[in-house]
């Protein structure tokens, strides 16, 4: 049978099965790709292109682990609850100052990588704040999901180590071209949120509360004897050394997340106990993601070790009228947007990725340069029924899904397509190939 027909027959079974919710994604990385591989008989062979995706995943899967664990740690720790305390302040009695305020928090908050921790914890600090001045909701799940979307770009956010697996691309070296469009992005939603903040003030004025509101209280960390405030500067010293490093690139990245984690465990909880503690109460989040990339292994060593995505490509390429192969970078992060929202990252990362990305590589356009493209959709897909987190939020929030959807869908796109325009002038991926 055709290897093209037979890779496409593949990935739609792929997402049809975890779309209807027949499989999870773990299960359906490894079965799917398995099962067409046997029927098109590559029994013999099956063995070693698992393996050869397997090893091509493992540094993705090592930085995936130890970022998170080490994120969260800082977290713990307390290391962001002074930011956090010191922001509701500032914001208090002021509609725009809240406003924006959101946007800052949640970019904060958000840098452990997980969308529910992030939405519990921000609704948490400021819903008190939104109703105690009766300030619009949908205004604070706009700016919340929105700013979730941006900093879910960072290495290890799901959206780029999905990418980075499906393409077998090292995430530091997807994710630095993006940070131009990332903050301009923020930029643009702080815009947002001065313009939302002044159409409340002039409804509701700048409200000034009879009793002082204290935020002392306020921790980002959910384990009290986890926290440890009088290693607050050291830990700050810590991030901002990874942080240099990533940029420097003086280490590879999953190499600098374990030297983070380690020094981080060190200095906060010397004692084993302590350390088997920590490690114990985000090994859920941990194996939840790690175990999705070593999955995604199969699949994509399957996909390429056929030679299905070579045929898959050449078949889409044929497809593409000549006058727009060069223009697959755009075309890709236009095509994000709306199958980000209604299928699945999974389904787009691990079944349409490879074929976009194979079909850019026959008009110049580099499979780095097209997996860029292809995160720039990731604030519109949080408003997709498909994503849990978006559930929660609202819930938190006690608003509507649907106005929610309604209210955020062209802010979301907004940011969307400023973050790709901006993409393009920095050259994190060309406008033609």
């Amino acid at each position: 049978m055709n290897l093209a027909l037979l890779g496409f027959l593949m990935v739609a079974t792929f997402m049809t099965l975890i779309m209807t919710r027949r499989m999870t994604p773990l299960v359906a990385l490894i079965v799917v790709p398995t099962a067409f591989a046997l029927f098109a008989g590559f029994a013999s062979g099956i063995g070693d292109m698992m393996i050869d995706g397997i090893k091509t995943l493992a540094p993705t899967g090592v930085m995936l682990l130890f970022a998170i664990l080490f994120f969260s740690i800082m977290t713990d720790t307390g290391l962001f609850d002074p930011l956090v305390n010191r922001l509701l302040k500032i914001v208090h009695g002021d509609p725009l100052k809240i406003l924006m305020g959101t946007v800052v928090l949640c970019a904060i908050v958000s840098l452990d990588g997980d969308g529910s921790t992030t939405y519990i914890i921000t609704i948490a600090a400021l819903l008190p704040l939104y109703k105690r001045f009766d300030m619009s909701r949908l205004y604070l799940c706009c700016l919340l999901m929105t700013t979730s979307g941006i900093m879910n770009l960072t290495p290890w956010g799901g959206p780029t180590a999905r990418a980075a697996s499906a393409l077998e691309l090292d995430p530091a070296a997807l994710f630095l071209p993006l940070i131009p469009g990332m903050l301009v992005g923020l930029a643009a939603l702080l815009g947002l949120a001065f313009w939302f903040g002044l159409k409340e003030r002039r409804r509701l004025g700048h409200v000034v509360s009879r009793e002082p509101v204290v935020f002392e209280g306020m921790a980002v960390s959910q384990f009290p004897e986890a926290r440890r405030p009088h290693l607050r500067w050291v830990n700050g010293a810590l991030v901002v050394l990874l942080l240099a490093g990533l940029v420097s690139g003086i280490m590879p990245l999953s190499i600098l997340m374990m030297l983070a984690f380690a020094v981080a465990m060190i200095i906060n909880y010397p004692r084993v106990a302590d350390q088997k503690e920590r490690i114990a109460a985000h090994a859920g989040n941990v194996l939840a993601v790690v175990s999705l990339i070593f999955a995604a292994g199969i699949f994509t060593g399957i996909l390429s070790g056929t030679g299905m995505v070579e045929a898959m490509s050449k078949e889409v390429v044929a497809m593409i009228p000549p006058a727009l192969g060069p223009y697959m970078a755009p075309i890709t992060a236009l095509l994000s947007l709306p199958f980000t929202f209604f299928i699945s990252n999974d389904a787009f990362y691990f079944g349409m990725l490879p074929i976009l990305a194979e079909a850019g590589s026959h008009y110049g356009v580099s499979h780095m340069e097209i997996a860029r493209a292809s995160l720039m959709g990731q604030p519109v897909h949080l408003l997709s029924p498909l994503v849990p987190s978006t559930y929660l939020l609202v819930s938190l929030a006690g608003i509507d899904l649907a106005d929610h959807q309604k209210f955020t869908l062209i802010p979301a796109t907004a940011v969307c397509l400023i973050m790709t325009v901006v993409g393009m002038l920095v050259f994190a991926f060309p406008l033609v190939g």
